[in-house]
């Protein structure tokens, strides 16, 4: 249902893209909807099929013009090797040709705090194509990916339609975190729409359940993330690249540890009161921690530091390590 062309764009950065515009909807089809629609009546599906018009159905399909420099995430993010090495395999095959970026929907499985979802917004900011997230841990139904019919009182369009619609981008990064939490009420399955949406050829005609217009997805890049395997159906993952990232080793901790300390004394005034590098000590319990909670540590230490007068991080100043927090309120 799209056609492109090539333009010239301006990049955010880095690399100069190259990028062909893509009809993501056809207008003849939401002029056709919104003809039907009776007077004063599904104000937010009138709305929705105005700015549709408005903005118009061209996208930018973005890829990088050569290989993007990937050192940096290979050194924050050790324990994601695999995955980078994956991402820039693909990034190749496309290099230098006329061919559009295709990433393989992935799906990146491991403990809490292992930095799934940090390593999901990277790959957004890697690509220079936009993102939209949904957290399907909080969800109750479906429609965050597909939309809600606009009969139902407090409609909307799915997370997929608005991310297409209301962005720039042809081919965003879809981040649905969580996906092993998704859960929906009595027999609806709200992982349904993921179905078609994983598939290229199904994909290209997406129809949003409040919207009602097809819509191209096809070239949505798609990054899950899950705790647990067993609670994704397997037409899903026969469907994805399936990751299993651990949690860093000790030196790789320490690694990170340090170099989150370097930037965050770096991107604050403050910083620079306190010692250019941490002690071997404070590391070390740093190290002891999952990346994600890492920044909250360093943080309180630095604040704590600071009260004391010092500009010397010490290995008291860090938080208690989590499961040993003091008690707040009455113990029994």
């Amino acid at each position: 249902m799209s056609t492109s062309h090539e333009i010239a764009t301006v990049p955010p950065g880095g690399r100069i893209p190259i990028a062909r515009m893509r009809h993501v909807y056809r207008l003849d089809e939401v002029e056709k909807r919104l003809g039907k629609l009776p007077e004063r009546e599904h104000e937010h599906l009138r709305h929705t099929y105005e700015r549709m018009l408005e903005k118009g159905p061209e996208r930018f399909q973005v890829k990088p013009s050569g290989l993007p420099a990937m050192h940096h995430l290979y050194d924050e993010l050790p324990n994601f090797g695999e995955v980078l090495d994956d991402v820039k395999r693909q990034l190749a095959l496309c290099e230098d040709s006329r061919d559009a970026l295709e990433i393989t929907p992935m799906l990146l499985l491991g403990p809490p705090g292992v930095g799934k979802t940090h390593f999901a917004r990277e790959v957004a900011k890697l690509l220079g194509t936009g993102m939209g997230f949904m957290s399907m841990g909080s969800l109750t139904a479906g429609w965050v990916l597909s939309g809600a019919s606009s009969q139902w009182k407090g409609a909307r369009p799915g997370k997929v339609f608005e991310t297409l619609v209301d962005g720039n981008y042809a081919n965003p990064v879809m981040v649905v975190d969580e996906i092993d939490k998704a859960r929906g009420e009595h027999a609806y399955d709200p992982l349904g729409a993921l179905y078609s949406l994983l598939e290229h050829d199904t994909a290209g005609s997406f129809t949003d359940e409040f919207a009602e217009v097809p819509i191209d997805a096809s070239q949505v890049i798609w990054v899950a993330t899950a705790n647990d395997e067993r609670a994704i159906p397997e037409p899903i993952l026969n469907r994805m690249n399936v990751y299993e990232v651990q949690m860093p080793d000790a030196a790789a901790a320490r690694a990170i540890a340090g170099r989150l300390y370097a930037s965050i004394r770096a991107a604050h005034d403050w910083g620079q009161r306190f010692d250019p590098e941490p002690s071997d000590e404070v590391l070390d319990r740093l190290a002891e921690m999952a990346p994600r909670e890492m920044r909250r540590a360093w943080m309180t230490a630095f604040g704590n530091a600071r009260l004391d007068g010092r500009g010397t991080v010490l290995s008291r100043d860090l938080p208690a390590p989590a499961g040993r927090r003091n008690a707040i309120g009455f113990v029994h």
